[in-house]
This record gives C-alpha cells, sequence and structure tokens, in this order.
C-alpha cells in the first residue's frame, strides 16, 4: 500500500528523460519545503539509472528555496558506474531555476566485505518517545508544517538546569503515515530535527541549509528513529551541525553533517 511519503516523493519518468512531480507543501518549514524532503524525490530519480539498490552517501547543495504545491523537473546523470558503487548526479528545479544539486553514491547495504573489523557509536541513553515532547514551531519561532508528516518526540530542555548550555538535541522520529523507516527516509530525518542551536539561543526561526551531506551505515529495522545533532562551530552567521541516528534496535544507521547559516529572528 502507498504510503504519503511514497506518494508525495516519488516522481513520474517523461518521454524525454527527465522526471516530474507535484512537489506537496505538507513538508513545509514556514514557507517553503524541509530541504530532506526535496531530496527524496531526486533521489529516487537518481537510483532509477542504475542497479544498486541504497544510496551510501548524500551530498545536496541547496541554491535556492523550494516551493511548495508547485511542480517540479528532475534531472539525473550517471558519472561512474562500477560493480559496487555507482555515482550519480541529479538537480531538482522549478520554474525553469534550479533547486538543488545532488551528488550521491549507491551501493548494496547489506552485501558485507568480508571483513570482521567493526567500530561504532552506541545510542545515548534518553527518555522513551512516550516520555518525551512534541516538537514546537511555537518555541522555535516557525510554523511547523512539517508535523502533518512527521511525528518527533524531543528530549525535554531543562530549564532549570544549572549546566552552561548546549547547542544540541535529542529524540525520536518516525512517519505518520505509519511506514517504516529505510535508507530513503534517514536523509529525510537527518534534516527535519530541529537546529541545535535553538537549545542554545532559543527562537531561531528559519535556519537555511547551505550544504548537507549524510552517509547511510545499515539499513534500519523497523519502529522509531532515535537522532542525536549538535553543533560547535558558529561564525560570522555560519554554523557546521552534526547529527547521528540510531534504529530502534540501537545500531547507527546514519550520519550526517551540514553548513548552514544563522537567522536569528531579531536580525
Amino acid at each position: 500500500m502507498e504510503t504519503q511519503f511514497d506518494i508525495e516523493t516519488v516522481p513520474s519518468l517523461q518521454k524525454d528523460g527527465t522526471w516530474s512531480l507535484l512537489l506537496s507543501d505538507q513538508w513545509n518549514i514556514g514557507e517553503n519545503p524541509n530541504g530532506g524532503y526535496l531530496i527524496i524525490p531526486a533521489l529516487r530519480a537518481m537510483k532509477e539509472r542504475e542497479e544498486h539498490p541504497d544510496p551510501l552517501s548524500v551530498t545536496a547543495h541547496f541554491l535556492r528555496p523550494g516551493t511548495g504545491a508547485a511542480p517540479a523537473q528532475i534531472n539525473t546523470e550517471v558519472l561512474r558506474r562500477g560493480r559496487s558503487v555507482t555515482t550519480t548526479r541529479g538537480s531538482l528545479s522549478q520554474n525553469g531555476t534550479t533547486r538543488l544539486e545532488l551528488i550521491a553514491a549507491f551501493g548494496n547495504l547489506i552485501d558485507g566485505t568480508g571483513h570482521d573489523y567493526e567500530i561504532s557509536v552506541p545510542p545515548p541513553m534518553i527518555p522513551p518517545p512516550e516520555d518525551c515532547v512534541g516538537r514546537s514551531g511555537e518555541q522555535q519561532g516557525v510554523d511547523l508544517v512539517i508535523n502533518n508528516r512527521i511525528e518527533m518526540r524531543m528530549v525535554p530542555v531543562d530549564e532549570n538546569s544549572e549546566e552552561p548550555k548546549k547547542a544540541e538535541v535529542s529524540g525520536w522520529i518516525r512517519l505518520l503515515d505509519g511506514r517504516d523507516p529505510d535508507a530513503l527516509s534517514l536523509v529525510l530525518f537527518a534534516d527535519a530535527f530541529p537546529p541545535p542551536i535553538f537549545s542554545y539561543v532559543g527562537r531561531v526561526g528559519w535556519v537555511p541549509t547551505i550544504e548537507f551531506t549524510v552517509h547511510i551505515r545499515c539499513r534500519p529495522a523497523p519502529g522509531w528513529v532515535q537522532g542525536k545533532f549538535w553543533t560547535e562551530d558558529l561564525k560570522d552567521g555560519r554554523m557546521i551541525e552534526t547529527g547521528l541516528l540510531w534504529d530502534s534496535t540501537g545500531s547507527l544507521v546514519a550520519q550526517s553533517r551540514q553548513l548552514a547559516m544563522f537567522l536569528p529572528l531579531d536580525a
């Protein structure tokens, strides 16, 4: 059965070899679609160009904001096709203007290499989803239409704590339509958590992403996905955010890094 996530992210192949779809406005943060949402239909089209089933590495440059409830066009190009990894380029445009440029490496996350060595990061101990709180647009200072499509439960911030404030957020995320997480949705989840700088300075409004990279480590198990995101580098209105995602079994499933602009509400 198709879910909202599938219906609103699957593009259609056109006769000229390009792809198109009507972007939904139900994934908006403020007036524009979440960047992670914009990536998914382009990534789906890129995936159709080769045989490897899973995105291993995805790097996106956001050139201009997207527009919800409006058509979009996607172009794709295979840069190198290999036995274990294929590298593909994609772009998403609206009204003749490119909004997003992507480079992605595809492979197979369930094909082991035979190596016995493994290094991983265990998930931090946080309260279960039922003991966390929903993400609030009022607290962040922006309308979170995306709450119509994803459910997020954040670890509450202890306002009475005497510890120094940190630009850090943790919590849980899943699709509201009941769809189990997969490698594609991990890309969305890695960009859907509130900016960690919010925990440090309070209401921040929109934090536009310049560049975003996510590495998918394995296919996630069904259930909630746990996330931790933090910022340790903010200078001249630009900040770097790092993130980790774990599935319901505690396996590390994705890591992300992004460069974003810091636009405080009083700026």
